[in-house]
């Protein structure tokens, strides 16, 4: 049995992104204590180069849409198929401009009772 019985979202993009990051970061650091601007730049670039690695990862299937997977996706080598389409509810996959010819139910489609109004009746036995 698992340690933990849920996804955490452990993704090669995530791991990726989170690789790139932590090493813009620590030039940003060296560049704080050297007052350096080139390494200060340098890092910032780098860790923008994270965000844009981990959503081109993402956007290709290897990142993780928003909210609970099957367990048999949860391992890191598993693609994700549906990215293609966009993910409902991710602000990336929106970025990217998927996920708009999602066909949503229009209001009248839906019957709504009115409150004083009767049941509309309904064909029984024999009617």
């Amino acid at each position: 049995m698992s340690a933990h019985q849920y996804d955490e979202g452990h993704t090669v993009a995530g791991w990726a992104g989170f690789g790139i990051a932590t090493v813009g970061t620590t030039v940003l650091g060296v560049g704080v204590c050297l007052v350096s601007v080139p390494l200060l730049a340098g890092g910032l670039a780098i860790v923008m180069a994270s965000l844009l690695v981990t959503w081109a990862l993402h956007l290709t299937g290897w990142g993780k849409p928003p909210g609970r997977r099957p367990r048999a996706e949860w391992g890191m080598r598993v693609r994700d198929l549906s990215a293609r389409g966009g993910h409902p509810g991710c602000v990336g996959c929106r970025m990217a401009g998927r996920g708009r010819g999602v066909r949503r139910t229009a209001v009248e489609d839906v019957p709504v009772p009115v409150v004083g109004e009767p049941a509309p009746a309904t064909a029984g036995p024999g009617g």
